[in-house]
C-alpha cells in the first residue's frame, strides 16, 4: 500500500505522522519504506539522528523529491508492504497522482473552533474522514528531537495508542 501525507503548507505534522505510521507498521513486522519527497529532508534528518543515537533501523528512508515520484513509488512498493510518502509543503504536480481521497485529522485539538469547523467541513466527504485522530502532543516533538518514535518513549501512552489506531484503520481499508 502507498500512503501519501500531503498538505498545502509546512509545519502541520506530515513528517511526524509519516514516520510514526511507518514505525508502527515496522513494529508489527511489516516491511516499510518512507519516501522523503520534501526538499527540506526532515525524514532523512530524523533517520540520521536515530543512527547517531545508536538506535536500530526500523525502516528505510530515502530522499526522492523529484517529478518522477509517481513512477518510482509503485516500483519501490513492490519490495515492501507499505510505502509512506512524506510530501512537500505544497501539493505540487509531482504529487497530484499520489493524492488520496481519505483524510486524517492530525495535530487535532478536540475542543477548539478550528477542530469543530474542520469536522463540519469534512462531514459529508465520501469516502468518510478516518475515525482515528492524532492529537497535538509534546510526545511527538520529544520523539522527533531524539530520532525516536512515541512508542519508543511511551509505548502505552496516548500518542502511541493514537498511532496504533490510525495504522489499524488504514490497514483495514485494504482488507
Amino acid at each position: 500500500m502507498i500512503v501519501a501525507l500531503l498538505n498545502q503548507k509546512g509545519g502541520v505534522g506530515k513528517t511526524t505522522l509519516a514516520l510514526h505510521l511507518a514505525g508502527q507498521w515496522a513494529r508489527e513486522g511489516q516491511r516499510v519504506t518512507v519516501i522523503d519527497a520534501d526538499p527540506q529532508g526532515s525524514a532523512l534528518d530524523w533517520s540520521a539522528q536515530r543512527a547517531r543515537e545508536g538506535l536500530p533501523r526500523l525502516f528505510g528512508v530515502i530522499g526522492l523529491a523529484r517529478d518522477t515520484l509517481h513512477h518510482e513509488a509503485p516500483e519501490l512498493a513492490q519490495g515492501v508492504d507499505h510505502v509512506v510518502i512524506d510530501g512537500p509543503p505544497r501539493v505540487a504536480a509531482l504529487l497530484r497522482s499520489a493524492l488520496l481521497a481519505r483524510f486524517v485529522l492530525n495535530r487535532y485539538a478536540a475542543r477548539t473552533v478550528i477542530a469543530r469547523e474542520t469536522r463540519l467541513a469534512l462531514a459529508g466527504h465520501e469516502p468518510a474522514v478516518l475515525a482515528a485522530r492524532i492529537g497535538q502532543r509534546v510526545a511527538f516533538a520529544d520523539a522527533a528531537r531524539t530520532g525516536r518514535l512515541v512508542c519508543d518513549l511511551r509505548p502505552h501512552g496516548i500518542a502511541a495508542r493514537e498511532i496504533a489506531a490510525l495504522t489499524a484503520e488504514i490497514g483495514g481499508l485494504v482488507s
